[in-house]
């Protein structure tokens, strides 16, 4: 019988564990069983208290003070470590029925997402039938304040789909911190910002004049006055929107945080995940209904 889960990965202070204790709070108020896996060996406070924590197995904090690296070097240690000791997941899962929805919550350094060889190997093992056999999807949370640096935005859109091609399972990307953004910008102009392309790369609040004349797509990387007038900047986020629009793979969920929203935000997203590892294979995915933003005050 196939188990059921979802991988919540993002950027640190994306507020994935926050996501993560919500999600356990509102399967619980539904009378739907949650089973929280930590995978982050430097993560310090839960709301919920792990059912199968990585430090139980091995820590940063063990690592730094052991072997003298730093925290990015520690943390991909402990994931050298626990794919050398996948029985820890084995003993802890093996023995949950379909009933559970399996949450595992990811450390934010983002070369875990990008270049490393760890989750893509963690994912294959978890899913494997015969084995565990967990239907999995992930779920990959970014700042809704990255829309305000629109070079931010891309680049977080582009590490989700970076993540998303390298785990090759269901995926939902989530705009998180909702309530940050309202103050700053108008319904009608976040919405935008819920499928990305090139035409996001025009940024009225960040229109600045410079002395020098540079032709953007046609400069040269290497001269001075491009350089200095930001012009390959621009090209390189140019190439980003590019490629993004035109595999048209990445859109986002909206995640609320503010008390009278966050059930039903949460309910709609749960929706989406049990749609992709077709827990209720009759049920179609909620929409959350378009709500007014106020229009932000203007000095």
């Amino acid at each position: 019988m196939s188990k059921f889960g979802v991988i919540v990965m993002g950027p640190a202070g994306s507020g994935k564990t926050t996501f993560c204790q919500s999600l356990i709070t509102h399967l619980q108020l539904n009378r739907r069983s949650a089973f929280y896996v930590n995978l982050d060996p430097a993560a310090e406070h839960f709301e919920h208290q792990p059912d199968l924590d990585i430090k139980d197995l091995i820590s940063v904090e063990d690592v730094m003070d052991e072997l003298r690296y730093g925290p990015n070097g520690a943390l991909v240690y402990c994931f050298e470590y626990l794919m050398d000791n996948l029985d820890f997941l084995t003993e802890g899962l093996d023995s949950l029925t379909d009933e559970y929805l399996i949450i595992f919550d990811m450390p934010g350094q983002i070369e875990l997402y990008t270049h490393c060889p760890y989750l893509p190997r963690l994912v294959k093992f978890l899913t494997q039938p015969g084995a565990l056999d967990i239907r999995l999807c992930a779920t990959y949370l970014l700042e809704s304040t990255f829309v305000i640096d629109r070079p931010k935005y891309f680049a977080g859109s582009l590490s989700a789909m970076s993540a998303m091609l390298l785990l090759d399972i269901p995926h939902l990307n989530i705009l998180s911190k909702m309530d940050l953004i309202r103050p700053q910008m108008s319904k009608r102009e976040f919405k935008q910002f819920l499928v990305p392309d090139t035409t996001l790369l025009d940024d009225p609040r960040r229109k600045t004049k410079t002395s020098v004349s540079v032709d953007v797509h046609g400069s040269d990387p290497r001269d001075k006055n491009a350089l200095m007038s930001g012009a390959t900047f621009q090209r390189l986020n140019a190439a980003v929107a590019n490629l993004l629009e035109t595999f048209s793979m990445v859109s986002y969920l909206k995640l609320e945080c503010t008390e009278e929203d966050e059930g039903e935000s949460i309910d709609a997203i749960l929706s989406h995940i049990d749609h992709c590892i077709q827990y209720h294979e009759a049920q179609e995915p909620k929409e959350l209904p378009d709500e007014e933003f106020e229009e932000p005050q203007e000095d």
